[in-house]
């Protein structure tokens, strides 16, 4: 490995003044992501402005044992793209890669660098009278390389899938500098291994996404929000069940939310109002929507007069405008502000089968409050795909020194619970450094075997985005 100054020398010479970043102050916001955790100090950030100088730059790396890691738009939640602590690494940022490459209204696709900012790209389509489906709270600012990387999921997974269900085609920059050009536009291809799978939800380890084709939709014409008010998870699942035929395939969110977090989202947005006439103990938020002429307000009236005939909802709200439906969607972004204003606390990001829920939540409840009394459960999460956010707020008079001890307890408890419905502690964040231990805890011999292999098959040397995952490999 050459000496930094050699190392700076040699990126500038590939790269450029503006391609190379080595002040300590301007490399601050590339070692953080939304978390607000701090990562190592980089050897240096490097931004490279095609996917030819991201090649020449990782196939350097490779000829020169430095170790690198790819970063996107700084929205992860499992210190993936932070750089290591401990060992020092490259940072690649690919925000200079931000150019729609085509959009294509008759193929219903969209071709893209990787450092597209994933709002961008929503707008793009909506221009063209397309809908790209993937919609985050971090959309605004996350990358769509990243989006790839960690196979995000989001609001619309029920109607839409993951990520991985809407990527056609990709473009990797391998970890010796090679790249994959995989960039087709088809919707059906069926010659050999579906290589671009490999890449998606690997979080870089495998490669460096640099190019994606994305599968856009006829973009909705109308579109429906409402809020429900329901007893407890078991109604809700029930209700769920009933929309899903209701709504006829046009069900694209159903989210659930406990009364904790709508108070949560008030006390972090106070122009929010209570939407219901008295508090429940479990809240949908519901959106039907269809790219044609449907009756929506049919279906859902019908939604609502078999679910109370059933006794599934108590309440419910029917926006009326779209202003409305903003403010009802408020709540869900608003109450993860509010979670973040109570300070250290557990988040998780798990997936069980959509029927088990209601039991998985009571056990996990018990399982919680019998190991601290004082804790706060709040569960919400995307119930159409089976993710639950079971995340625990420590009791307030904990110390802050005792808090990660406790946290990590907790989490053990709750993995472990987990694993006995068959479910995964990872439903859309990924695994990163944050989740590794527990990960490789619960992962089968064969599992890693076959992980480990495809890791060394690919990069060998464990120079790209090491100790992601998989451990790195030992000195």
């Amino acid at each position: 490995m050459p000496t930094r100054d050699d190392l700076i020398a040699d990126l500038h010479g590939l790269l450029g003044e503006r391609g190379v970043v080595t002040d300590a102050e301007a490399m601050a916001r590339y070692r953080t992501d939304w978390t607000g955790r701090v990562g190592g100090m980089p050897l240096a950030v490097v931004r490279p402005a095609s996917t030819a100088e991201v090649a020449e730059v990782v196939s350097y790396c490779h000829r020169n044992d430095v170790p690198l890691v790819p970063q996107g738009g700084h929205s992860g939640l499992v210190c993936g793209a932070m750089p290591d602590e401990e060992i020092a690494e490259l940072v690649v940022s690919l925000e200079r890669l931000a150019s729609i490459r085509e959009l294509d209204p008759i193929n219903f696709t969209l071709s893209a660098d990787a450092g597209c900012v994933l709002q961008t790209l929503k707008e793009a389509a909506e221009a063209a009278e397309c809908y790209l489906p993937l919609s985050l709270g971090a959309q605004g600012s996350c990358q769509i390389g990243g989006n790839v990387a960690t196979n995000a999921g989001g609001l619309n997974v029920l109607r839409y899938g993951m990520t991985r269900q809407l990527v056609l085609g990709l473009e990797v920059v391998l970890p010796d500098g090679r790249i994959y050009s995989g960039m087709r536009a088809l919707h059906k291809n069926n010659t050999g291994y579906d290589l671009k799978q490999l890449f998606i939800g690997a979080e870089g380890t495998l490669g460096i996404v640099t190019g994606v084709v994305l599968k856009l939709f006829p973009r909705p014409q109308v579109t429906r929000t409402a809020l429900l008010g329901c007893r407890d998870i078991a109604a809700v699942l029930e209700l769920y069940a009933l929309a899903r035929r209701c709504c006829c395939d046009l069900l694209t969110a159903f989210e659930l939310i406990p009364r904790r977090c709508l108070e949560l989202a008030m006390e972090a947005s106070p122009d929010l109002r209570d939407p219901l006439d008295a508090p429940h103990p479990t809240y949908v938020l519901l959106e039907v929507s269809a790219s044609g002429p449907a009756d929506l307000d049919t279906m859902i009236e019908t939604l609502f007069e078999r679910g109370m005939e059933q006794e599934l909802l108590d309440d419910g709200v029917l926006a009326a405008s779209e202003t409305q439906a903003q403010q009802l969607w408020l709540i869900r972004e608003a109450m993860l502000e509010g979670q973040r204003r109570t300070g250290e606390h557990l988040r998780t990001d798990i997936s069980l089968p959509i029927s088990s829920l209601p039991a998985f939540h009571e056990q996990a409840t018990r399982a919680v409050l019998d190991a601290c009394r004082d804790a706060t459960v709040i569960a919400y999460g995307h119930i159409g795909d089976g993710n639950l956010h079971f995340n625990i707020l420590p009791p307030p008079a904990t110390p802050d020194s005792d808090k990660p001890a406790l946290l990590h307890e907790l989490e053990t408890i709750l993995f472990d619970l987990v694993a006995t419905f068959d479910g995964s502690i990872s439903a859309e964040h990924g695994i990163g450094r944050l989740k590794q231990a527990p990960f490789l805890e619960h992962l089968s011999a064969p599992e890693f075997e076959l992980m480990r292999g495809l890791k060394h098959l690919l990069d060998p040397r464990g120079l790209v985005a090491p100790g992601r995952i998989l451990p790195a490999p030992s000195p």
